[in-house]
């Protein structure tokens, strides 16, 4: 397993992200958090000075399980327990929610889950499966996060557009009234549909805008620009991930019957970004790309921004 997950799970067929130990399934709470390392809980505890004295301000939050020091953090610092987390996604999802991995990253210090919504949508002839990602950290190192991701189904590429006419994320502090926030990420979140819908409509955009081979070649040589001080190696590499990306454009079977058009670009330039091997694989590959589920993919989003200004 990668160098930085200590536990995780996924259910059937491996994620796009390729971490964690299969199971055959998860259907409850419980059980994803048991299957995901999960099932304990963060205490939070004074701090004392080697004289005895105790250190004002501040706390440690300590695993119960093992006594693993996690972060140190402000006495404001309000924990959101592991458990906290899925019974905020089964409320705000309902009945038919699937969890479809979960796991912990760097001893405990950060968590995650995702979710697969229990509704697909049909958008420019496909079928799209939106997942929710809840992540939080118990470091105090980052607020907590949810973001909504759509993957298309038929190949496994994440689609999380950064658009403008509706937000995929939210995210709070661990500090103030917990359950307040809790309350109006559920109110907040409920813009899954929103985004879908408007998501929906940039697809049907997307796939009227024409694109000539002109274009596209202009744009993978944006999206993969060649540095004028390329040693010769350097060069060569580049060429072939622009070759990669060209290959997936024009002859991955999924993308044949779609036209060329602005739609067909992306899905090829998300093709690329999730699934091509990097030159360097790096120990934290992997969760560098499931970071882009939350996070968003730069290149996908720097692709869509091209295709928007033409």
């Amino acid at each position: 397993m990668a160098a930085n997950v200590e536990s995780m799970f996924y259910t059937r067929e491996e994620p796009w992200h390729g971490l964690g130990i299969r199971v055959e399934d998860a259907p409850t709470s419980e059980d994803a958090l048991r299957l995901a390392g999960l099932d304990w809980k963060v205490a939070q505890e004074s701090i004392f000075t080697d004289a005895g004295d105790i250190i004002a301000g501040y706390k440690v939050n300590v695993r119960d399980s093992d006594r693993k020091v996690l972060g140190v953090v402000s006495d404001r610092y309000k924990i959101i327990q592991n458990g906290e987390a899925f019974a905020f996604t089964d409320a705000l999802l309902g009945s038919g929610v699937c969890y479809e991995t979960a796991g912990s990253l760097q001893e405990g210090k950060r968590v995650w889950l995702l979710a697969r919504l229990p509704r697909e949508y049909i958008m420019a002839g496909e079928r799209i499966a939106p997942y929710l990602v809840f992540s939080n950290s118990h470091d105090g190192s980052g607020a907590v996060r949810v973001a909504l991701t759509p993957i298309r189904v038929v190949c496994n590429n994440t689609l999380n557009l950064a658009l403008n006419t509706a937000r995929r994320s939210w995210s709070m502090i661990h500090t103030g009234n917990i359950k307040d926030k809790m309350q109006e990420a559920k109110d907040t979140l409920f813009m899954a549909e929103e985004y879908m819908e408007s998501l929906g409509e940039e697809f049907g955009r997307l796939r009227g805008q024409k694109v000539t081979d002109d274009q596209v070649k202009e744009y993978v040589e944006q999206l993969l620009p060649m540095d004028k001080d390329a040693t010769a190696v350097q060069e060569k590499n580049t060429l072939r991930l622009r070759e990669d990306m060209l290959r997936r454009y024009y002859a991955a079977p999924d993308l044949k019957g779609i036209g060329s058009n602005a739609y067909r670009f992306i899905n090829a330039v998300s093709d690329f970004a999730t699934h091509s091997r990097p030159l360097r694989r790096t120990a934290n590959y992997k969760e560098n790309l499931f970071a882009r589920t939350m996070d968003g993919n730069p290149m996908i989003d720097r692709a869509y921004q091209l295709v928007k200004a033409a």
